[in-house]
């Protein structure tokens, strides 16, 4: 597989955290750490070069991000069970197996920017939906996904261009 250097427009995780357009953006990781060998629930954030593949946003609370951002609708889920034969994919309610809002109480996922981790020939049991979303608070991990403060996560959105990808380098 060849692969490109990193770029300006790529978004590099190091130690103090996302270098991105000459920034080094503070960010949360997954509670289990780093891992070559991710799988679903096991709360690592896995390492590799992943692209961003899609932008959600939510309608009811910011202003579209990009011109390429979709709307989170109040119906929209993301499978999370391997039995799923939509299994690491956006779904819709009503939705028997298991998955994860995505239109949230809360605002983690008030901006969402998707990864091509496990997708979309996904794996069963690689783990879905390695995003990069909102934090709760600083340092405070995730189940496995980049979270950064909602400033930053907004600053990040309306420069991400087609191509960029998101490095994760190996522990």
């Amino acid at each position: 597989m060849m692969t490109r250097a990193a770029s300006a427009s790529d978004l590099v995780l190091t130690p103090r955290g996302v270098r991105f357009m000459g920034r080094t953006l503070p960010c949360s990781i997954g509670k289990g750490g780093l891992t070559a060998n991710k799988r679903e629930g096991d709360g690592a954030t896995p390492t590799g070069i992943h692209g961003i593949v899609g932008m959600l946003y939510r309608p009811d609370r910011i202003a579209r991000p990009a011109n390429w951002a979709v709307p989170i609708g109040p119906n929209d889920l993301w499978s999370d069970d391997v039995k799923d034969p939509d299994y690491n994919l956006m779904v819709r309610t009503p939705h028997s197996y298991s998955h994860e809002r995505l239109r949230r109480a809360d605002p983690l996922y008030d901006l969402v920017l998707i990864t091509d981790w496990n997708w979309p020939g996904a794996v069963k049991g690689r783990g879905s939906a390695i995003f990069l979303h909102q934090w709760r608070r600083p340092g405070y991990p995730t189940e496995g996904c980049i979270a950064f403060s909602r400033s930053d996560l907004h600053w990040i959105a309306p420069r991400l261009r087609h191509g960029c990808r998101v490095i994760i380098p190996p522990v």
